[in-house]
């Protein structure tokens, strides 16, 4: 697991010690945050393409101001984050 599984796994420790204790002993805990990981990378992947063509950001920006499309694409990632997180690792 990647990024979202450490993050799923941090909250898990935190949050819910009883679910991550759980699934650590039944070892389904490696099981569980590949499928988060798995989970949100789509996800978020998804969202940022929505949002991108909500608001017009394009190859065209990306080939006429390319630190514009860099600014605007990171922007997008962190919302799409922020609402993945929230909805999945989160809970």
């Amino acid at each position: 697991y990647g990024k979202y599984g450490m993050l799923r796994k941090q909250f898990l420790k935190e949050h819910r010690p009883i679910r991550y204790q759980n699934l650590l002993l039944s070892g389904k805990l490696t099981a569980h945050l590949n499928q988060i990981d798995q989970e949100v990378t789509e996800q978020v992947e998804v969202l940022m393409k929505q949002m991108a063509e909500k608001q017009g950001v394009t190859e065209q920006v990306k080939m006429q101001d390319q630190m514009k499309w860099v600014g605007l694409m990171n922007g997008i990632k962190a919302c799409a984050e922020e609402i993945v997180l929230k909805e999945r690792v989160y809970m």
